[in-house]
């Protein structure tokens, strides 16, 4: 498999995923209810968190199909992470009363037809060969961080910052654990999931959010003014 290609063409269906996020109306991207707090999110933070929520759904997803054809534990470990990072995304979708874009949880199933797409084509290559496999997971944890840092830009709210923050640092943490495998040519490698990951725990993310945020999550400073 052409790594470059697999790179390319999954960019170019993330980006048409989030031109369909960003096409939502602003009735469309919130819920029935109202937010739990005052503070008003850009449409950019609202597109961000809603993109965000399925992105680590693909990952989560992607992972748990390629751990069966592969049986390699890399996979398992690291799709209870994402399933954290999804967990963490929802607890935004949450508290600022937007819809949340996952309606169904089952594997491979996805509102957006671009996400169904990209899971497809990514089950596709990786089932070539192990080393295809993990190669997806580069793919897909590059694509992933290419969108935070994108959409940490795009927020000052200090409780969507961490949270992004968080999950940043764990797909760094994915990203390196699949080049090691990658270059070691063993699945043995240091991905079980936990705080070591980069992310936090349902309850510390929930926490976390309630009180407002706090610090950044990697060393930053002060995530923002106000109570946010």
């Amino acid at each position: 498999m052409n790594l470059r290609r697999l790179l390319i063409s999954a960019a170019i269906l993330t980006v048409l995923a989030g031109v369909t996020v960003t096409s939502l109306t602003a009735q469309q991207r919130r819920g029935p209810g109202v937010p739990a707090v005052g503070v008003q999110l850009t449409e950019a933070e609202e597109n961000d968190i809603l993109l965000m929520r399925q992105e680590e759904k693909l990952a989560r997803d992607v992972y748990l199909t390629l751990y069966e054809v592969w049986g390699a534990e890399i996979f398992a470990n690291i799709s209870e992470s994402e399933q954290r990072h999804m967990d963490a995304v929802e607890t935004l979708i949450t508290r600022y009363g937007l819809a949340d874009p996952i309606v169904d949880d089952t594997v491979g199933v996805f509102i957006n037809v671009e996400f169904t797409a990209l899971y497809d084509q990514f089950v596709l290559d990786g089932s070539a060969s192990l080393e295809d496999a993990l190669n997806v997971g580069v793919a897909i944890e590059t694509l992933d961080i290419t969108d935070l840092e994108a959409a940490l830009e795009e927020t000052s709210t200090r409780s969507v910052r961490r949270v992004f923050e968080n999950l940043l640092n764990g797909s760094y943490n994915h990203l390196s654990a699949f080049q090691q495998c990658i270059e070691t040519g063993t699945t043995e490698c240091p991905a079980q999931p936990g705080q070591d990951d980069g992310t936090c725990t349902g309850d510390q993310d929930r926490n976390m959010i309630n009180q407002g945020g706090g610090n950044s999550g990697n060393g930053a400073g002060q995530g923002g003014n106000g109570p946010n």
